[in-house]
């Protein structure tokens, strides 16, 4: 299989069990970057919270390039998993993918 395909999200148990920890992980992630530039956009009203704010914003944004980090770390995860044989394609060797 390769990265990014959709089939091995649904390969085995085990896939889909990766899928969702790291979906979890991904939504938490994406909900405290919201947070933090919601929260700063507020902090922009006051003169007093601007430094504030521009610290939210930094870190919102560095959670937000966490984004994409987790979902190469995922299919990287799914890429390692081996897949039971009854899910493989016909003809297909018992190798175990990434080796």
């Amino acid at each position: 299989m390769k990265l990014f395909d959709a089939r091995l999200r649904r390969q085995s148990e085990d896939h889909y069990e990766v899928v969702r920890r790291y979906e979890l992980w991904r939504t938490v992630i994406e909900f405290f970057a919201a947070a933090l530039f919601v929260v700063g956009s507020v902090f922009f009203f006051y003169d007093a919270l601007i430094y504030a704010g521009t610290w939210l914003f930094l870190l919102g944004s560095i959670l937000f390039g966490v984004r994409p980090t987790i979902r190469l770390l995922l299919e990287l995860r799914l890429a390692r998993l081996p897949v039971p044989r009854e899910f493989r394609p016909y003809g297909a060797e018992d190798e175990t993918p990434g080796q």
